[in-house]
């Protein structure tokens, strides 16, 4: 597989158009990607701009685990075969690994170890010259020790090339119509788990039950933070009407007691992408 070039250019002063026109032109240069593909906003933009540049030359494929819930799943799926992706789903193991169960701060640079370590031969078998991330500019500035194993695998992050936003991304992706355009950020459910808290499958299922009773609730943005015996329920500021209310706050009671937590928390701060790293 090739190297990925590095940028180091800044190009701030142009707009979100600007930035997709480069974008494009990068892919036509890279002539043939593979998309470590999660059907989350970032992702799923750069796998419609690939696919629009290179038609089958484009691989989107998928890393599923029981870190990653049924409706993400399902969500992706659908989407890849609304736009015509060229989509593969591959099994990963990051489970299996001790250093990965022990959930370190630096867990998800176990988890895309594993996925690149994955995606790296059906790169080959596909003759794709490139994996590329969903990885985008203001990722740069935030904890991310997945992207110390992009580097160790030559994934290239177009994004951050281009310095293209999170904000500029639902901007050129509502203009393209994907419907993750306002999608919230869905990382993986391992990261609803407290760091040192280990991962396995049961506590996986806990959020993950946990989170569609709370969707069943019609609330938005949202998340369960398993800290072993305790949920934190972290809920958007602008959502806490739909559910302060006795008879709502005393069914989220019963219902995550149910799932095997002994005590269930609101936190007052709200919902907020990262809150796990705040204890960093």
């Amino acid at each position: 597989m090739a190297t990925p070039k590095s940028s180091n250019t800044r190009v701030a002063t142009l707009s979100a158009e600007e930035k997709e026109h480069n974008l494009r032109r990068l892919m036509r240069e890279m002539k043939s990607v593979l998309v470590a593909y999660s059907g989350g906003v970032d992702s799923s933009y750069v796998a419609l701009i690939a696919t629009q540049e290179l038609g089958d030359n484009a691989v989107c494929a998928m890393g599923i685990s029981p870190s990653v819930s049924q409706q993400q799943l399902q969500q992706a799926e659908q989407l890849a075969k609304d736009f015509k992706f060229n989509y593969f789903s591959i099994q990963t193991e990051e489970l299996n690994n001790p250093n990965y169960q022990a959930n370190p701060s630096n867990r998800c640079y176990f988890c895309k170890s594993e996925l690149y370590g994955k995606l790296t031969p059906l790169a080959i078998e596909k003759e794709c010259g490139f994996i590329v991330d969903g990885s985008n500019w203001d990722d740069t500035g935030d904890f991310r020790p997945g992207r110390q194993a992009a580097t160790e695998n030559k994934v290239r992050s177009p994004l951050i090339e281009v310095e293209l936003t999170k904000a500029e991304i639902r901007e050129l992706s509502k203009k393209h119509e994907l419907p993750t355009w306002d999608k919230p950020s869905s990382p993986c459910l391992s990261s609803r788990i407290a760091y040192g808290v280990p991962v396995s499958i049961e506590r996986l299922s806990k959020v993950e039950r946990g989170e569609e009773f709370l969707r069943g609730l019609g609330l938005k943005e949202f998340r369960v933070r398993n800290h072993g015996e305790l949920a934190r329920i972290e809920i958007a500021p602008n959502e806490f009407e739909k559910i302060l209310n006795k008879e709502i706050t005393d069914s989220m009671a019963e219902k995550f007691r149910s799932l095997g937590f002994k005590y269930v928390t609101l936190d007052l701060h709200g919902y907020r992408s990262g809150a796990m790293n705040e204890v960093l």
